[in-house]
């Protein structure tokens, strides 16, 4: 009997985790906040963090929407997962259409963020 194809082998499981805990820890960078203000505002441990940043942990769905509220942002932006892009101009479409639904505090939050990235 073979497997049904709606289940995930565990290795993808695994992977999946690791993706998930990756963009956890990317959007907390970006927004330049530490595990510990992160993990006491979602109520759970710093070191209950760093175990799904890890991937070791996969955080239940009320978690996920305390983790995305704690950072101030949307639950969906913590599943945004982009595959690499080379091309400049596609590059640059993606940045511009992001930005145009923009509210004026997001913009100055992106602004920050950019601008902490590109200026030495």
């Amino acid at each position: 009997m073979s497997a049904s194809p709606l289940l995930s082998p565990p290795e993808d499981l695994v992977k999946g985790a690791k993706l998930f805990g990756q963009r956890i820890r990317a959007v907390r960078t970006a927004l330049k906040l530490r595990q510990e203000q992160v993990a006491d505002r979602a109520g759970i441990d710093a070191k209950h963090l760093g175990r799904i940043e890890r991937g070791e942990k996969k955080p239940s769905f009320d978690l996920i929407f305390d983790l995305a509220k704690a950072m101030n942002v949307a639950p969906l932006a913590l599943f945004e997962f982009d595959r690499d892009e080379s091309d400049p101009a596609v590059l640059r479409k993606k940045v511009e259409a992001l930005l145009g639904k923009c509210s004026p505090q997001q913009l100055q939050q992106a602004h920050r963020l950019l601008k902490s990235l590109l200026e030495p």
